[in-house]
């Protein structure tokens, strides 16, 4: 359920490339895990206060992601906007949230850490020889790393799983979307 009672669009809170930037409430973290695998930039903290977290929303015109159905009733502001995420299960939210965007680029896959959401760099590969099991350096000739937690990430067998996996799950028919009082 999209809760947008103000006169913004979600176009009004995109980044440079046209994705809507989010942040997530902490019973959200396998969507966002699975959102930054698209090269979706979403803030989360699992320990954040409900203020905090729409504080955040409108200080950082995000999107706030949320499952509490009472966060958004206490907290509405016309200045925040809210998509209400109703299903318990990541692929059906992620699902929810993609009905909301323009389809993802294949580009923009894997380019941001799961953990802290950075955009992830190349970084030379004699860089990433001490930080790698041998099997890896030895196989692999590109690394990235995130420049916040320092995570090095290549393209081995994980990539190609993900990308089959994400195709898989936005190409499955699901149900239609409910209508809401929006529509």
């Amino acid at each position: 359920m999209l809760y947008n009672r103000s006169p913004w669009t979600i176009s009004d809170l995109c980044d440079v490339q046209g994705t809507p930037r989010f942040i997530a409430d902490s019973m959200l973290g396998k969507l966002v895990k699975w959102l930054r695998v698209l090269g979706i930039d979403v803030v989360y903290e699992r320990l954040i206060e409900d203020q905090e977290l729409v504080h955040r929303a409108r200080a950082e015109n995000r999107w706030l992601l949320t499952r509490d159905r009472r966060l958004v009733q206490r907290r509405w502001s016309g200045t925040t906007r809210f998509i209400l995420v109703e299903k318990d299960d990541w692929p059906s939210q992620l699902r929810q949230v993609l009905r909301y965007l323009k389809p993802p680029r294949t580009c923009d896959i894997l380019t941001r850490c799961v953990r802290c959401n950075e955009y992830l760099k190349f970084i030379p590969r004699k860089v990433a020889a001490n930080s790698v099991p041998p099997y890896v350096f030895n196989t692999q000739r590109r690394f990235v790393q995130c420049p916040g937690c320092e995570r090095i990430y290549w393209r081995g067998t994980h990539p190609k799983q993900i990308i089959k996996r994400l195709r898989d799950l936005i190409t499955q028919p699901h149900s239609p979307r409910k209508k809401t009082g929006s529509d």
